[in-house]
């Protein structure tokens, strides 16, 4: 039944995709989007689509915080307003959302989307729109694999994000892992780069699971695991479902590390997980305790505006609109082919989440991974 789910998911996206961007490119698009941007005066405007409804956890904070502060003296003589769209973590939606923003000339960037299944696609749209687009979220190699022009990357992809965990698990000498993922372009993106950088350290895969029928179902796998010397287990899935299977998986009997990547990074796999996430190690990449003055101000601003501590996709938000005015005052235009070519430029930018400089397909570079640990319902940092 997944199966027949991911063909039919994957025919739809295929259309709607290829219907979608060749409209865009129907006209001429980018060129008039050049033209308009270049006589433009009066507000520079930024599309945003996202989750916001149901999956915002801080991403909208994070961007009203920086919205506030460049509009406090512009940028390019003029202030940035933002369009906000509801994606519903939808593909439909997404690539609608896609299309509305790429019809729009006077549209100068796109932040968005959450989920790389929802991005990956909709990034073909903007490209072939002249738009460029920042993607805070999405860590599927897919984004930047399609030689878009346009696409920048502001978290470690798939592929950093697995050999960083790979690493770990190593260093721990863990020898023989399980992989739990979601079948969709996330989770098979981080279990490939996760199993193949733990076969390059020595670390054998003894089986890779994405789905089971019920908690008897995983109790028998927990017992095959357990015959093969299962030491850990690598969990590539979202929440609330990681933390639901984590919960089972100790319901099922067995007691092993649970390692993962950036889609448990949630206060709420504690509080969904209980006692059974104690003790998970979760990548990610922002830590509000940082010794670094950019971070520092982040947090208190952020503590002031909102009365809580900022997670990791309230710096995201916040560092994805502020490299944005940081790259259109560089380029000293709102066109997008100078903003594209400033954005390709930049060098060791200082955000909340670490420096950001961008390769030759959009992937930011030299962030760190940080490491948390679930340690008394809460996350404590090991790096």
């Amino acid at each position: 039944m997944r199966t027949k789910a991911t063909m039919i998911a994957a025919a739809m996206i295929l259309f709607l995709t290829v219907f979608l961007t060749a409209c865009s490119s129907a006209g001429g698009m980018p060129q008039e989007r050049e033209r308009t941007l270049g006589k433009q005066s009066g507000d520079i405007l930024v599309g945003v689509a996202w989750p916001f409804a149901d999956r915002n956890e801080g991403f909208r904070e994070g961007l009203e915080l920086a919205l506030d502060e460049i509009n406090e003296t512009g940028v390019l003589g003029s202030k940035i307003r933002l369009l906000e769209k509801d994606d519903h973590s939808s593909v439909t939606d997404g690539l609608t959302i896609a299309q509305a923003f790429a019809n729009d000339p006077k549209l100068t960037a796109v932040i968005g989307h959450r989920s790389s299944v929802v991005t990956v696609p909709a990034a073909q749209v903007y490209d072939h729109a002249g738009l460029p687009l920042i993607a805070p979220s999405s860590t599927a190699p897919g984004l930047t694999s399609a030689g878009l022009d346009r696409v920048f990357r502001t978290i470690p992809n798939d592929t950093q994000i697995g050999t960083t965990m790979a690493e770990y698990a190593h260093s721990k000498n863990y020898r023989n892992v399980a992989i739990f993922y979601t079948n969709d372009e996330y989770g098979r993106g981080l279990a490939n780069s996760f199993e193949d950088g733990a076969k390059s350290l020595g670390m054998q895969t003894i089986d890779r699971l994405s789905d089971y029928k019920d908690l008897n179902d995983l109790r028998r796998i927990a017992d095959k695991w357990k015959l093969l010397g299962c030491d850990a287990i690598f969990v590539a899935e979202v929440m609330p479902d990681g933390a639901s299977f984590i919960a089972d998986l100790r319901k099922a009997g067995l007691d092993v590390p649970v390692i993962g990547g950036d889609g448990l990074d949630s206060a709420a796999l504690a509080g969904t997980a209980g006692a059974a996430a104690e003790g998970t190690v979760v990548a990610s990449i922002f830590n509000p305790s940082a010794a670094n003055d950019t971070v520092r101000q982040f947090v208190q601003h952020y503590k002031a505006k909102y009365g809580e501590e900022p997670g990791k996709l309230a710096a995201q938000g916040y560092d994805a609109l502020k490299l944005l005015a940081y790259a259109l005052d560089k380029a000293g235009s709102r066109e997008p082919s100078k903003l594209t070519q400033a954005l390709k430029e930049t060098s060791s930018w200082q955000g909340a989440s670490g420096l950001h400089s961008f390769d030759g397909n959009g992937d930011v570079r030299d962030m760190p991974i940080i490491l948390k640990q679930v340690a008394g319902g809460k996350f404590d940092y090991l790096n």
